[in-house]
């Protein structure tokens, strides 16, 4: 890469006052893994669950 500077010191100041000035920022929640992966339990129990019923009224169980 080139030492030298492709934007001037006014550029440079610009893009530095909007990458601080937070406008893209948001505030989220903590991630939380443990609910996601209960959430996915609960749906594919019951999307086991439901499976099981259909094959045990079609008589394949």
């Amino acid at each position: 890469m080139s030492e030298e500077n492709k934007l001037s010191e006014e550029d440079l100041e610009r893009v530095r006052s909007v990458i601080n000035s937070g406008y893209n920022s948001t505030e989220r929640k903590p991630f939380r893994g443990l609910v996601l992966l209960a959430v996915l339990w609960v749906v594919i129990a019951i999307l086991g669950g439901v499976s099981w019923l259909i094959g045990k009224n079609s008589g394949f169980i």
